[in-house]
């Protein structure tokens, strides 16, 4: 189904050329002034050099030829070259009901589909999710359900730090405390224990304990390092014990994903990208893309258009250890040869942005992947407390996700347990709901790439900016459909009538809007567009609601088509909202 401002665009495209003009110029948008029209064009200006005429010349011409116009109600030129537009409200209504009846609510899925991976997530193995961890999960989630609303076939990797220098911590710590286990005999030749000797609790204490001291005895730094050389090289005690760390890890990660309404269809990790560097880089060597740059194994990115220096993307070091950019050149290897994507895009924090610039310009050079595979990096902003630093507990510490996950439920408990038409059960799972809109709607309002305050107060709230209001809009809606079912009417086969007034088509006008958003936040990888069109919405929807009675409204023909347009707006909300990863309750 074709977005509304298309549609316009073509009447006024026919226009500009039965007016002598170049069509190019009837790009049609959303007015800036609502107080005086719906929508408008500026290509009167923008011509005005080309045919050397005043823009309010060629605006008039364009508007002589509208007068018998399918959408357009009102259609008037302004100076200095304004062509200002409202619409038919039957066109309106006509719009909307095609909507309702069609697929997907007349979204334009791509005519082309992609395979696209998502590499998001990126939780280093061993170690608790923090808030830290969230911004990657939360937008990388909802990257993955936007790209699959429009069509795309969507892979999502959470891409785990998994093979580094903080096993080969784990595994010297452990040995410390444990000598005698059988994975430290270099002599067993039996079977491995089944069951960890650790449990997710004792890697959280092992870990930071193993990297504080390692800051501090050179020793057993080096002890850990060539813990992890060996581990890295096939060490069979060592790899039953990342085996372990792997099976216990995960498992949690899992759990708290879960809790975040977060899945991934691959659970690779750097390990995984293993067994394709030996092959990659006697292949960049023989074919003269890397060479040695004091001592190290580089791959030259500079490009003669850059302004700034671009430093060389480091594959290997003197002492032959691989690196982050040679992990991710192999993985990108993998991806091509597995699933053949079309497009991926990586989640991470901002200031590794000249990473992902290195790895991308040596993945190009060196043929790993076609000029045809968009890769593309999200980098996003630091989740910061009221003190504009980085969020931490109440002591100061960084605070688990878990933890932040159970204080903003307990805290939406609280306020929907004083509703008392909600009974203990309910408001518990209400409340999980709820706080789940907190969170991920407190973080996507936010454009991504900029750093926000994590405010628990202000994103619980039921009133302002904010996912519990975006839900108690909904709820209302529900509210009032069960009603009006209740009087024994039917909301199954309505149709939405021509508004009758300005609030009513005001709350039209924001519901066709849809397919643009959904649209242009996909091209732009811009999660904050729905989340600003959501709040729009349901404030318009909120006004048309205190302005208009709807249950109570004797007309029966306009209740009805209120209630088919109440009917779509909640299809809108909750379509939106899956996109960004939650769901409404039925109360609240």
């Amino acid at each position: 189904m074709r977005k509304i401002m298309d549609l316009i665009a073509n009447e006024l495209a026919a226009a500009f050329e039965a007016a002598g003009y170049d069509k190019e110029y009837a790009k049609v948008t959303l007015s800036n002034r609502p107080d005086l029209c719906e929508y408008q064009c500026n290509g009167a200006m923008a011509g005005a050099k080309a045919y050397r005429k005043a823009p309010i010349m060629i605006a008039n011409d364009v508007v002589d030829r509208l007068s018998d116009s399918q959408c357009l109600a009102e259609v008037a030129a302004v100076k200095p070259g304004f062509i200002n537009m409202k619409l038919k409200n039957e066109y309106v209504a006509d719009y909307l009901n095609q909507m309702s009846e069609a697929k997907d609510l007349g979204l334009e899925r791509a005519k082309a589909p992609k395979t696209v991976v998502v590499d998001y997530g990126g939780a280093n193995v061993a170690k608790p999710l923090h808030v830290g961890h969230l911004r990657s999960a939360i937008i990388g989630e909802g990257i993955k359900r936007l790209a699959r609303k429009m069509g795309h076939r969507v892979l999502g990797d959470i891409h785990l730090g998994d093979w580094g220098y903080q096993m080969g911590l784990i595994i010297t710590e452990l040995k410390e405390r444990e000598p005698n286990l059988p994975y430290f005999q270099e002599d067993y030749k039996g079977e491995y224990p089944k069951e960890a000797p650790f449990t997710i609790g004792g890697l959280e204490e092992i870990y930071p304990k193993a990297s504080s001291r390692a800051k501090e005895d050179e020793k057993y730094r080096q002890d850990a390092l060539e813990a992890t050389r060996l581990l890295q090289n096939g060490h069979r005690g060592y790899r039953a014990i990342w085996r372990h760390i792997m099976d216990v890890s995960v498992t949690d990660l899992k759990k708290n994903y879960e809790s975040l309404n977060v899945e991934f269809d691959l659970w690779k990790g750097e390990s995984d990208a293993q067994a394709y560097i030996p092959d990659m880089i006697e292949r960049l060597k023989q074919e003269g893309y890397a060479h040695i740059d004091d001592g190290a194994l580089v791959i030259d990115v500079q490009q003669e258009s850059d302004t700034k220096e671009i430093p060389p993307c480091m594959i290997q070091k003197s002492d032959g250890a691989s690196l982050y950019g040679t992990t991710d050149l192999a993985t990108l290897i993998q991806r091509m040869e597995d699933y053949h994507p079309e497009q991926i895009i990586y989640l991470a924090d901002k200031r590794q942005d000249l990473h992902f610039l290195q790895v991308f310009r040596a993945a190009r050079k060196t043929g790993i992947v076609p000029e045809t595979t968009k890769l593309e990096f999200l980098g996003f902003g630091t989740m910061n407390g009221k003190d504009g630093k980085p969020f931490k507990t109440r002591e100061g510490g960084v605070m688990r996700l878990e933890k932040l996950i159970g204080e903003i439920v307990e805290e939406m408990h609280k306020k929907i347990a004083e509703n008392r038409t909600v009974d203990a059960d309910e408001a518990e799972e209400t409340a999980k709901l709820v706080g789940m809109s907190a969170i991920k709607y407190g973080d996507l309002s936010n454009q991504a790439a900029k750093d926000y305050v994590f405010d628990v107060e202000r994103f619980t709230s039921f009133e302002g900016n904010t996912g519990p209001y975006i839900l108690y809009t909904i709820v209302r809606i529900k509210s009032i459909l069960n009603k009006y079912q209740a009087q024994g009417k039917e909301i199954g086969k309505l149709k939405i009538e021509p508004a009758h007034d300005g609030n009513e088509k005001d709350l039209m006008l924001e519901v066709v809007k849809y397919n643009d958003v959904i649209e242009t936040a996909f091209d732009e990888l811009a999660l904050h567009k729905i989340c600003a069109y959501i709040y729009d919405l349901a404030n318009t929807f909120n006004r048309f609601y205190h302005e208009t009675k709807i249950l109570t409204e004797e007309d029966e023909t306009k209740q009805k088509g209120y209630i088919a347009l109440l009917v779509l707006t909640k299809r809108v909300l909750e379509a939106c909202i899956d996109v960004l990863g939650f769901e409404a309750p039925e109360r609240m």
